[in-house]
């Protein structure tokens, strides 16, 4: 891979702030896309937690759900993780294997890509955590178009929902009123998929998790964002990359997530579809470490993992301008 100068300097200072750890997050964060021969965007970050906090509070802050920050901290309470406790944020990720336009909906890593039309030099990608549909109300796969941008959306539940809600004991009214209480929070975006949306929440802390009706669920500060952001006719791209791979300056990446429950036998063949998605990339099996594959298969961390040598004549120009520019020198 032979970037240009001017892009590897850029990615080079974009990537080595990652190492330190933070006290603070901003959420959800816009980062420029890199070139088109480069997956890797973001850093990995690590916060101290205060004696208040669960990682629900601290997944919000930095822009994550649930199930992602539990993955990328085994081991740590997730209510009571203890102040002072370093946890991990895992805020660097390998762009889905798809058109790099409009919105991008990865349902194994439970998160949204928006990509931003093209200003200045770079392009621009934000994400957000999402909560999907549960294994038996399934969001959809493929490609659809938001329709229509609605705010302040009421809810008509259907009688299938309302029978389901009755059940527990919470009785559902025909239409549900717009406001804090509405379970669609207070904007949604309306799919070409009849009966999907795109929404917010009235219940912040779902997101990341399996427990929709098949809509997406975002925080309420970051459908308010993209309620403004986005225009009805923008193209929104459904997938499924419970493995995703990426390269960037020279190493191979791995990004693991779990498979989604209805598609049965995908976790059986991992090993065979990592080989046919690093074949597709033009990676010799021989050069991939298949040790550190396995050990990502058996405890995924959702976060990217280089998996194979990098390549040393890219590497040493990598690593001198990277002196070069900690030097002040560039």
């Amino acid at each position: 891979m032979n970037l240009p100068y001017a892009d590897l300097r850029a990615w080079l200072r974009h990537l080595l702030p990652g190492l330190a750890v933070v006290t603070v997050s901003a959420g959800a964060e816009t980062l420029p896309v890199p070139p088109s021969d480069v997956d890797l965007v973001g850093q990995v970050r690590v916060v101290v937690a205060r004696h208040e906090d669960t990682l629900l509070d601290i997944a919000r802050r930095g822009g994550l759900g649930y199930t992602e920050i539990k993955m990328a901290n085994r081991g740590v309470d997730p209510w009571m993780p203890g102040e002072g406790m370093q946890v991990v944020l895992p805020t660097q990720r390998i762009l889905p294997d798809a058109p790099r336009e409009g919105i991008v909906i990865n349902l194994p890593e439970m998160r949204l890509y928006y990509y931003l039309p093209a200003r200045g030099d770079f392009p621009q990608v934000v994400t957000y955590p999402i909560s999907i549909g549960r294994f038996d109300w399934r969001t959809p796969l493929g490609v659809t178009r938001i329709a229509q941008k609605v705010p302040n959306p009421t809810w008509t539940p259907p009688e299938s929902i309302r029978i389901e809600h009755a059940a527990k004991g919470d009785i559902l009214p025909p239409v549900v009123p717009a406001g804090p209480d509405n379970p669609l929070g207070l904007f949604a975006l309306r799919l070409g998929v009849p009966g999907y949306l795109i929404h917010g929440t009235n219940k912040p802390y779902g997101i990341g998790m399996r427990v929709t009706h098949g809509c997406l669920r975002l925080y309420p500060e970051d459908i308010a964002t993209l309620f403004q952001q986005v225009a009805p006719g923008l193209r929104v791209n459904f997938v499924s990359q419970p493995y995703k791979i990426g390269q960037a300056f020279g190493v191979t990446y791995l990004e693991v997530h779990h498979p989604l429950k209805e598609e049965k036998g995908r976790k059986q063949g991992a090993l065979a579809e990592i080989a046919r998605l690093l074949a597709a990339r033009g990676v010799a099996i021989a050069n991939v470490d298949w040790v550190a594959v396995r050990r990502e298969l058996s405890k995924p961390t959702g976060m990217p993992v280089a998996i194979s040598q990098p390549d040393e004549v890219l590497m040493l120009d990598a690593n001198a301008e990277s002196a070069a520019m900690l030097a002040g020198t560039r």
